[in-house]
């Protein structure tokens, strides 16, 4: 595999930045320090110059379509949108077709990932109202699996898990971290049906009143009690309202908590106030609200009861979405651009680059117990990713690496621009003056987990 040695770059690294050199080799981040010298000419440098590397993202909340969706998106597809947008290793959900409900399947999609991926990876076990014993099976796998998801809400087919019983067992007696998408259904179709009894044509507009504070407030509390009679180690996905927030705390490491929760990229950056120019280009569930609720997110971020930045990357095809808003499929595609929007805000003032780093790779790694990722340190896994804040990007159609072919973000001009993207050490993605390089010779690697 090529050396590179990274010269003279700005390491934004565990809550500082510092000008420093950086030899990988061999997969890993071999040495750290000034002034490095390399007798080897096989080794490749890369001038760092005014520029910054980061530990690489991990997003904890991607769906990737495959099995089944691959119309919509694919490992491979997805992945690839992933390493342009400086995320290095994913962890996706079970909402595939079939969904992702026995360890067969669980297995299936690891295999098809070790021959496409070109990210690192891990998947969710899937549940049901009647697979608990299937499920729990992850407890002899703590080092191979990133967790259980549950759909307590709203989802599709038989993956929505309103069955008290089966919730019950599965907080009682999992070993492993549990995710949980947190809606009330009965709210869900109680507003609905109000909405709809008045005669009015529902609205993407209409998304936030349907999906209100209350139906996320009712199922995160219900899951915070559940882990805490238990001690269960619960992780709540994309938290959207103010409300929610009383349930976390910053007033322990994030290390001994036994409750985390996740904030997303769109809630951090749209309002409800867009819906009136993008429609259902921002449905998706739980909803993006009104703008006190974002506000409300930034604050939480900050001050750390809000542990994590993902993306809930969601692709459907230009056709789901461009439809009436009840038959308009609910998901965003964000994997590519992530980072980008949270170096704008770094460009704005609201957010530091050592924060963006530890929510988005420190913490995640540290939430999920990562084996040797999420930091650069010396004898982790090269995943790294350079950042040039001096040169944008221009979102276009020709550039968005989704399969779907579409983004929010269409021409948006990101005040940054990712260089170069590693994965274990490959140079998976580079571009130099807007012309993008590949890689793709080397997949990425099954994350595993020190539990």
């Amino acid at each position: 595999m090529q050396k590179y040695l990274i010269k003279n770059i700005h390491l934004v690294n565990e809550g500082s930045i510092k000008v420093m050199d950086v030899l990988i080799a061999n997969e890993r981040i071999e040495k750290i320090d000034h002034n490095i010298q390399v007798q080897d000419a096989g080794c490749k440098e890369i001038d760092g110059a005014g520029k910054y590397l980061f530990p690489g993202v991990i997003d904890d909340q991607v769906h990737f379509r495959e099995p089944g969706l691959t119309h919509k998106a694919s490992i491979y597809t997805e992945s690839r949108a992933a390493v342009a947008g400086g995320v290095t290793s994913f962890m996706e959900m079970p909402n595939t077709q079939p969904a992702t409900l026995t360890q067969e399947l669980l297995e299936e999609k690891f295999s098809i990932a070790s021959q496409n991926a070109l990210a690192n990876y891990s998947f969710f076990m899937g549940t049901s109202n009647d697979n608990a014993e299937e499920v729990l099976k992850i407890n002899d796998k703590k080092a191979a699996v990133c967790g259980i998801k549950i759909f307590m809400g709203s989802s599709t087919g038989n993956l929505l898990v309103d069955n008290y019983l089966t919730i019950d067992r599965i907080f009682r007696e999992s070993e492993v971290l549990i995710a949980t998408h947190c809606e009330e259904e009965p709210l869900i179709r109680a507003n609905l049906e109000r909405l709809k009894s008045t005669g009015k044509t529902l609205e993407p507009a209409d998304h936030p009143v349907i999906r209100d504070e209350e139906v996320c407030f009712e199922s995160s509390f219900k899951a915070v009690q559940l882990a805490k009679k238990y001690n269960t180690r619960l992780h709540i996905l994309h938290i959207s309202t103010e409300r929610e927030l009383q349930m976390f705390t910053n007033m322990i490491p994030l290390k001994d908590k036994r409750i985390t929760a996740e904030v997303c990229v769109h809630h951090l950056h749209f309002t409800s106030e867009d819906y009136a120019d993008l429609g259902n280009q921002i449905k998706c569930n739980p909803a993006i609200k009104a703008p006190h609720h974002r506000e409300a997110l930034w604050k939480a971020l900050l001050d750390d009861r809000l542990d994590i930045i993902a993306s809930d990357h969601a692709p459907h095809t230009w056709e789901e979405k461009n439809t009436a808003y009840e038959k308009a499929h609910a998901g965003i595609p964000l994997v590519q651009h992530g980072l980008l929007l949270m170096l704008d805000y770094y460009k704005n003032g609201r957010i530091d680059m050592e924060t963006i780093a530890r929510k988005m790779s420190h913490a995640v790694a540290d939430c999920f117990q990562i084996s040797e990722r999420g930091y650069i340190r010396e004898g982790y896994y090269a995943d790294l990713v350079i950042v040039d804040t001096n040169r944008p990007t221009m979102v276009r159609k020709s550039n968005i690496l989704y399969k779907c072919g579409w983004s929010p973000f269409e021409s948006h001009r990101f005040s940054t621009s990712i260089t170069h993207s590693f994965v274990n050490g490959n140079l998976v993605f580079k571009t130099e003056d807007g012309q993008p390089e590949w890689n793709e010779t080397i997949k990425g690697k099954r994350l595993t987990f020190s539990r």
